[in-house]
């Protein structure tokens, strides 16, 4: 590593002042909107249509095949996206088929559409994970709510905004907090279908830590950059946390 040298808050002005560690922080956050917002969108969702068939042989099936990615590793799940977004992989080869062959790419490889690419694959793992809390909340819900909303002709929208919702404000909570965590820390997804390229359009602050204390053995910039990802995940939490908690 070197001799050790203090160099006070400077590694903290590098952090905070360079625009490549800034632009990996923002990638970082650009994920927050795959990792977060599709699978709880998503997983409200498949939990308002199995909510009458979760006993059934409908509802198990919805929830086995939906947690499923929740239980692969990371990294078989990066390799196996990898190679469905190849040039000839599965993602291509579909648009293809529907004649929309004008749109194929090596996602992985763009400088666009890498991040996006990654982040669907995050949105894919963590779908399961909110689809069961939300399933397991709504299941917590008296039918007779729903019940005497339908008497007074409440639509499915009306009873997803009014009753669905508010009552999985603490599920909600828990999902955006293990999500956006998912999200800040990424490390295993974007290592292994990308290595934070091309360039560093999808570096993220997790790969970076790493990359500078053992490739470059610049440890206290590493270090620092750890401190800011650890503060910038409590600023992005603790209101979560404070809305998410049991109003009395």
């Amino acid at each position: 590593i070197g001799r050790l040298r203090f160099v006070g808050l400077k590694n903290y002005l590098i952090v905070l002042t360079d625009p490549d560690l800034l632009q990996i922080i923002n990638n970082a956050f650009n994920l927050i909107l795959y990792f977060t917002l599709i699978p709880i969108a998503l997983g409200l969702a498949v939990a308002s249509v199995i909510r009458g068939h979760m006993s059934g042989t409908f509802g198990t099936v919805t929830r086995t095949v939906l947690f499923l990615p929740q239980v692969i590793p990371l990294v078989a799940a990066g390799i196996a996206w990898s190679w469905m977004f190849a040039s000839t992989g599965l993602v291509n080869q579909l648009l293809t088929a529907v004649g929309l062959g004008s749109l194929a790419r090596g996602w992985l490889g763009d400088f666009t559409f890498a991040l996006p690419a990654v982040g669907m694959i995050g949105a894919w793992v963590l779908l399961g994970l909110c689809t069961m809390l939300l399933v397991t909340g709504i299941a917590k819900i008296d039918t007779s709510i729903y019940e005497a909303a339908e008497l007074d002709g409440a639509g499915k929208w009306q009873e997803l905004i009014y009753i669905t919702i508010p009552a999985l404000r603490q599920e909600i909570g828990v999902c955006v907090t293990v999500t956006v965590i998912a999200a800040l820390a990424s490390f295993d997804i974007v290592y292994i279908a990308t290595a934070g390229g091309p360039g560093i359009s999808t570096m993220v602050p997790g790969l970076e830590i790493y990359r500078l204390a053992f490739a470059h053995r610049q440890v206290g910039l590493a270090s620092a950059l750890a401190i800011v990802l650890m503060v910038l995940v409590l600023v992005c939490i603790l209101p979560v946390q404070w809305f998410a908690r049991p109003k009395r």
